[in-house]
């Protein structure tokens, strides 16, 4: 909290630091907070209806779970349209009301965005994958199965990654003949951050917002979106089907320029926001280049690798 038994009171920030060092952040998940319109799933009129109750607490920013609309494959984080609102949480202008509302108390609103993937339901992956020469095929990571191999046969993914979600990495698309990377979900494509198209309509999609009133991000597995473009197999372990292939995706060859040029292209020039990088895996000194004022990429490292101490390689198994 803001501040302790015997001493309450606003903190007095050093001088010159942000403000976020001193903030409280206090994530909504929409579906489950407030239910305005008693339909049993909770909603956006309903988180502006606490409010009060929020700012009591010493809230200072409320952090939005995804609330785009989404086929809800992996609770919102597969989005299918970047710039609106899932319809059972209600709409733009309801999102535009708890902006307004929450600044009126004085607090911040940060929404989760997710751009290392969309929906296979997002219409620029329905554009990628219909056909080979599409414009957009280059926006998704296609690769064909190895050469002497056909495709569906087992074995024949492009590499012998295995999913965050087990499985392989790759989803073949029968109407082309290729397999699509998905790092998580079948239903959650990865994004091809090595074309300029793809990083620009993310900016521009990221600008919208902070232009509506949204006072930053936090941003998703945002260290996994630089990929190596050789995609090399993993080492397979003895007995294995699958390998881990992060040494090819997780804090990738890119992944510092990328975020310098979204910090350029999005946030710079722009006061009192936060910039917030989900990324696990990361160990104490790579999250301090990555939050480095002077390198303008994030300003704050998020993870929650703790939750992992009692679990097996599979993620699925708890152990001692």
């Amino acid at each position: 909290t803001n501040a302790s038994p015997g001493n309450v009171g606003p903190v007095t920030e050093p001088a010159g630091e942000p403000w976020w060092k001193t903030a409280v952040v206090y994530q909504i998940y929409p579906r489950s907070f407030a239910d305005a319109d008693g339909d049993g799933i909770g909603d956006l009129p309903g988180v502006i209806g606490r409010l009060d109750y929020l700012a009591q607490l010493g809230v200072d920013v409320l952090w939005l779970s995804p609330v785009y609309p989404s086929p809800q494959d992996d609770n919102g984080y597969d989005i299918s349209d970047y710039q609106n609102i899932e319809p059972v949480f209600g709409t733009l202008a309801d999102f535009d009301t708890l902006v307004e509302q929450a600044h009126a108390r004085g607090m911040r609103v940060v929404m989760d965005l997710v751009v290392n993937h969309t929906s296979d339901e997002h219409p620029w992956f329905v554009e990628s994958r219909s056909s080979r020469d599409n414009p957009k095929r280059d926006w998704y990571w296609w690769r064909p199965p190895p050469s002497g191999m056909n495709a569906g046969d087992p074995g024949a993914e492009p590499t012998n990654w295995r999913s965050f979600f087990s499985g392989p990495t790759w989803d073949l698309d029968t109407a082309t003949g290729e397999y699509y990377m998905h790092l998580f979900s079948r239903k959650q494509p990865d994004l091809n951050w090595e074309n300029p198209e793809v990083r620009q309509a993310v900016y521009a999609m990221m600008r919208w917002w902070l232009d509506r009133g949204v006072d930053g991000f936090r941003m998703d597995v945002i260290n996994h979106i630089s990929k190596d473009p050789a995609l090399p197999d993993g080492e397979l372990p003895m007995g294995s089907t699958y390998a881990g292939g992060a040494v090819s995706f997780l804090n990738g060859p890119r992944i510092h320029e990328f975020l310098h040029e979204m910090h350029q292209e999005v946030f710079a020039g722009r006061d009192a926001l936060l910039n917030v990088g989900e990324m696990p895996g990361v160990t104490v000194e790579q999250a301090t280049r990555y939050t480095d004022p002077a390198r303008q990429e994030v300003d704050m490292v998020f993870q929650f690798d703790h939750v992992s101490v009692d679990r097996a390689p599979d993620l699925w198994t708890v152990v001692p």
